[in-house]
């Protein structure tokens, strides 16, 4: 069997684990014409008048749209050319469209990345713009949860502000996609500070999204920012297409959310002794930070006592800088978990996620990192998958139960 490693796969023989289930998306097959579907949409939107109309209703000089960075995985090549081209059928120029990536806190996109991500045409031909937690922001006013909104200045003075994204489980917040693009996406520090902040009591026992309050806070926020339309995908582990919805921000996102739930949340008896997971590959396993997703899915899926085998190349390393000082300040998991209660800070909080699967989990990490760095994540470095399962063979004995993950971040094990 070969897993994801980097842009690579790592090969190993599963027959000699005594037990195993694959745990793997309910994969639904890419769509046939995935532009045809995307332009379907613009013009059938859910809850929301066709774009054409939306842009001849409020004629608008300047139109922001908000899209990913580079460590989502987005099919820009299906979405941005029919996009356009109705906002150019309406009248819109180039000119008068401007890119924000949805950078949150992690650093800006480079021009590179650009090019790699949206291509040559558009990163030439529009304005990229990449988010800043920090500056250019504009006050909003409280949320009822008490959080003081700050958002991207450019998105809060466009007269049209279109949102792009995709929907993925996510391990806080339920769902990526729709209301994530403003909060945390182009949302200021403290904000995205605040509202992750309740992570902190939610992490293990997540409720069903339509009650989860960093949700809830997500939505609210990215209706006082006045977002005119979303346009999200579902995608397969192949990142194709599987379903495209579009218009209003919640009623298409929702519609969304329950095809990403039937995908990737998978029904599980009971929970084993190990889990052997990738992150999925590169981009997602492009550092530690990103790759945590990964290892806190897993972590439902395995018992107390149990072991967590990531792959994750991580070939940029641990990742954001105040996580990068929180791990290599931390001396054992309990610290990162007094630290966070005691004050929330953005960056920190992987730490914390980390820290709370490693208390009663143990964590064997194969990636590039070196031994002090994989020690520092409360994790046993090992070189290859084959030293790994040896080692938990000495562990565990002859007779333990396996779930296998190759696509860590999106499979979310449910118990039934």
């Amino acid at each position: 069997m070969k897993l994801k490693y980097g842009r690579e796969k790592l090969e190993f023989d599963d027959e000699r684990l005594p037990s195993v289930k694959i745990l793997e998306p309910n994969e639904r097959q890419g769509l046939v014409k995935p532009l045809d579907a995307v332009r379907e949409r613009l013009k059938n939107p859910l809850g929301a008048k066709p774009l054409t109309e939306l842009v001849k209703q409020k004629a608008p000089e300047q139109v922001v749209i908000v899209v990913n960075d580079v460590s989502r995985p987005t099919p820009y090549q299906h979405l941005l050319p029919p996009l356009l081209a109705e906002l150019e059928e309406a009248g819109v120029t180039k000119e008068e469209i401007i890119f924000v990536i949805a950078t949150g806190i992690h650093d800006p996109n480079t021009a590179e990345e650009n090019e790699e991500i949206f291509g040559e045409w558009l990163a030439e031909g529009y304005q990229f713009v990449s988010h800043s937690p920090d500056q250019d922001l504009v006050d909003l006013g409280q949320l009822s949860s008490g959080n003081q909104l700050q958002v991207n200045r450019r998105a809060v003075e466009a007269d049209l502000l279109i949102t792009i994204g995709v929907i993925a489980p996510h391990y806080f917040a339920g769902f990526s996609g729709g209301r994530k693009s403003i909060l945390p996406g182009i949302a200021g520090r403290e904000s995205i500070q605040f509202n992750h902040s309740q992570m902190v009591e939610l992490l293990g026992d997540l409720p069903p999204v339509v009650e989860n309050p960093v949700n809830l806070e997500m939505i609210e926020a990215a209706r006082k920012a006045e977002v005119d339309f979303i346009l999200n995908v579902v995608t397969n582990s192949k990142k194709e297409i599987v379903e495209v919805v579009a218009g209003d921000l919640e009623e298409a996102w929702y519609a969304g959310v329950e095809t990403s739930a039937q995908m990737y949340h998978v029904p599980i008896d009971k929970q084993a002794d190990l889990a052997l997971v990738s992150a999925g590959g590169y981009p997602k396993d492009i550092n530690i930070y990103q790759a945590q997703k990964a290892l806190d899915n897993a972590n439902a899926g395995v018992k107390p006592g149990g072991t967590i085998i990531l792959l994750a190349e991580c070939s940029s390393g641990l990742g954001e800088d105040v996580f990068v000082e929180w791990v290599n300040t931390s001396q054992q998991p309990e610290d990162n978990i007094e630290r966070i209660k005691e004050k929330f800070v953005l960056g920190g909080h992987k730490a914390f996620a980390i820290s709370k699967v490693v208390m009663d989990k143990e964590f064997i990490l194969i990636s590039g990192l070196d031994e002090e760095l994989s020690e520092a994540l409360f994790a046993k470095k090992v070189d290859s998958i084959d030293e790994a399962l040896a080692y938990v063979e000495e562990k565990h004995g002859a007779d333990y139960q396996t779930i296998i993950m190759p696509q860590g971040g999106l499979t979310v094990p449910v118990n039934r």
